[in-house]
């Protein structure tokens, strides 16, 4: 499903469930250790996910640990992202020489909860929302698309960026009303895009998303 929406270059490996025998790395069961059942099996697997992928790029699998604000830490030279959520889990990576910056998100293809638009969303995407037809869950996607721009955005800033902090404008390219979906989408940072590598700001942020098998997946690479 990942591959849909990745350009060359850049490695994905999924999971639907959790395989049976799967355990943290050594190194990385601090990061883990008092957590419940559940979020232990989804950092597992999707670990496992981002090993594979990196296996797969060519790069060192070994332990990969989280910084002082929970990002995942990669093999030197590469960049990369996870995501997780119900009966999915996901990890992209890539090459830094060729690859900036990656990001992405899963959620399920499921409405937000009450009030959660009004506080993740600025007024001009609720205005584009409102207009959009019924069949997807445009909120959610929103939301998706929003956290995939932190993932990617962070990275190379090392600053908070608030869901206020960007303005998402989607394309729908194929798909119907209740089956799969998929299209692109621009993340325009409104604050200061300076990073900390020495290349261009941040300004336009390109993005593709994809509905399909009851969940959402956005993604952004940056070149």
């Amino acid at each position: 499903m990942i591959e849909q929406i990745l350009p060359s270059g850049v490695i994905g490996v999924e999971a639907f469930d959790d395989p049976a025998g799967l355990t943290a790395l050594p190194a990385e069961e601090p990061i883990i250790g008092r957590a419940v059942e559940k979020r232990r099996r989804e950092f597992i697997t999707a670990r496992h996910c981002a090993r594979e992928a990196l296996s797969q790029l060519g790069a060192d699998a070994g332990p990969i640990m989280r910084g002082e604000t929970g990002e995942p830490l990669w093999p030197r030279n590469v960049v990369g992202s996870i995501t997780h959520t119900d009966g999915y889990r996901a990890a992209i990576v890539g090459y830094a020489m060729a690859i900036r910056s990656l990001g992405i998100d899963s959620e399920p293809h499921d409405a937000l909860p009450e009030g959660v638009l009004d506080h993740t969303s600025i007024a001009a995407e609720r205005d584009v929302l409102a207009t959009r037809p019924a069949g997807l869950h445009w909120d959610r996607l929103l939301f998706c698309a929003k956290e995939t721009t932190y993932k990617a955005w962070f990275p190379l800033t090392h600053r908070w960026l608030g869901f206020e902090d960007a303005h998402i404008v989607f394309e729908q390219t194929s798909g119907s009303d209740g089956g799969a979906a998929s299209g692109t989408f621009t993340s325009t940072i409104l604050i200061d895009g300076k990073t900390d590598d020495g290349g261009e700001p941040l300004l336009h942020l390109p993005g593709r998303w994809l509905i399909d098998q009851g969940f959402i997946t956005t993604t952004i690479t940056l070149i």
